[in-house]
């Protein structure tokens, strides 16, 4: 981790919850907001053009919606930001759908400055997953789920399994090779080949992954 701020790109069709954003954002030491779009299709763009590490993303905007813009960011950008949705309502098929996409968690627009805030720090410098909790409800609610489990359940080694579920709780890898006495190198690699297995590009995509295949306890 570096001294550098965090750069933030806030999109959402509403002037004034970009501009509460922007205010909790920029009194908040480290962080700061580098662009501002009213539509996926601007966020895109901007997004392309400010190069941030974190991007605010509402999942409903006319046009080219937030789940659209987290597909087009991902697709084309060769290092693209973590992205976290933005949302109303936490029970949201919309939501869902951004998380399949690609972005990296979910915020209530109701949230709190602090939990902001910290959501913003822990996509930009950790690798854990935010609110696990909700994200294995919203799987539950709207998750795809197969009739058969999927080739990539029966590849996983014992050791990957394990990470997989520790992942799915929650666990940095820091926290996974405490709770399995290996060490960071080693939770790195076997994160790295679930990843490869389940053909997800992050962890949130990996877990959701694993619930609808069933592998995962409550899926549905």
């Amino acid at each position: 981790m570096t001294d550098r701020p965090i750069r933030i790109v806030l999109a959402d069709d509403e002037r004034m919850v970009r501009t509460a954003l922007r205010a909790i954002l920029s009194a908040e030491p480290g962080c700061e907001v580098v662009g501002e779009a009213a539509t996926g299709a601007e966020a895109v763009s901007v997004v392309r053009e400010a190069r941030p590490d974190v991007v605010l993303m509402d999942v409903r905007m006319p046009g080219t919606d937030g789940i659209r813009a987290t597909e087009q960011i991902l697709a084309t950008m060769q290092e693209p930001p973590r992205i976290v949705v933005v949302t109303t309502f936490e029970n949201d098929s919309y939501v869902y759908d951004a998380l399949r996409a690609g972005a990296a968690g979910f915020l209530l627009k109701r949230a709190e400055a602090d939990a902001l805030v910290q959501a913003v720090r822990l996509v930009a410098h950790t690798d854990t997953l935010l609110f696990p909790a909700a994200v294995r409800a919203l799987a539950v609610e709207h998750g795809r789920a197969t009739s058969a489990p999927p080739a990539w359940v029966a590849r996983l080694t014992g050791r990957e399994s394990e990470v997989l579920r520790l992942m799915a709780a929650g666990l940095t890898n820091a926290e996974i090779a405490r709770r399995m006495e290996v060490g960071a190198a080693t939770v790195k690699s076997h994160v790295a080949a679930v990843l490869a297995k389940t053909g997800t590009r992050d962890r949130t995509q990996a877990v959701i992954a694993a619930y609808e295949a069933g592998f995962l306890k409550g899926s549905s």
